[in-house]
Formats: C-alpha cells, sequence, structure tokens
C-alpha cells in the first residue's frame, strides 16, 4: 500500500523550520472523503490545536462540498479531530508549552483506503531565515545548472 498524496502544504518548509512528523488519522464524513478523492482540499491557512481534553483538532481546513452530495452535505470548514495516540499528545502539548513550537500539517494522503495527514512540529522563522534559504537554493540551482552544461 503506497500513498497517494491529495494536498501539500507547500509554505510550510518556507515559513517554519520542521523538526519532528507525526502521521495521524482525520475522523470525516463520507461527503468530505469523496471530494478528497476528488482531489478537494486545502490545507494552507490549516493549524492543528490540542484542547483542554487532550484532544488534537485541525481548524480552517478547507474541503469544498461535494459535487454530487444531497443537503445532508458538511461544512466546507469545520474543525475535525485527528486521531493520535495518547503519548504522541502528550509530546506535542509539551514541546508547543514549552519550546513555542506550531504544529503545522503538511501533506494529506491516503494510504489504502485511509485518509493520513503528516503534521509537523515547526519553529517560525524569521525574514533574515526565509532570505538566507532562498539564496542557498538560488546558490544549488545555479550549481545543479552549470553541472548539466
Amino acid at each position: 500500500m503506497g500513498k497517494k498524496i491529495i494536498a501539500k502544504h507547500k509554505r510550510a518548509s518556507y515559513d517554519y523550520f520542521l523538526e519532528e512528523k507525526f502521521e495521524a488519522g482525520l475522523s470525516l464524513v463520507g461527503t468530505e472523503v469523496k471530494s478528497l478523492r476528488a482531489g478537494k482540499v486545502s490545507i494552507a491557512e490549516a493549524w492543528v490545536d490540542i484542547d483542554k481534553n487532550g484532544e488534537a483538532w485541525i481548524q480552517n481546513m478547507t474541503i469544498p462540498h461535494y459535487e454530487f452530495g444531497n443537503i445532508n452535505n458538511h461544512q466546507e470548514t469545520r474543525k475535525r479531530k485527528l486521531l493520535l495516540n495518547k503519548k504522541e499528545i502528550e509530546k506535542l502539548l509539551h514541546q508547543v508549552k514549552a519550546q513555542k513550537m506550531t504544529i503545522v500539517p503538511t501533506i494529506i494522503y491516503f494510504t489504502g483506503s485511509l485518509v493520513k495527514m503528516e503534521i509537523a512540529l515547526g519553529r517560525g522563522k524569521k525574514d533574515f531565515d526565509k532570505r538566507a534559504d532562498k539564496a542557498k537554493k538560488d546558490v544549488e540551482r545555479k550549481l545543479q545548472q552549470r553541472d548539466y552544461s
């Protein structure tokens, strides 16, 4: 069973230093899964929050209405529960509180018939960090071009 990637958060590595990654399941309704199978989802504005009951929730992930759905279609930006075990949630909560890190969704994908999400602990980059990364990538790209010509 391979991964079938539905969507990536392309700016995540640009905006954050991504450190540790976790795989989490998603609790979804039927029309949400059908929209995901059609490849319709946006995780660019999404974030992960842990509530006082120790449950992880993804907020502001947009899954558009299923086009062939009926009146019982889902809400597009409702909060959805992430399925993580207790030790993972405790570790995430500790890192967020102690080291001022953010939980960033990076990839959403299918593993067989299951919808999974890769989340990462990220520390926000400053503007000078972003400029340094861009300069480094430009140098690497020029070196690659020089090797092929």
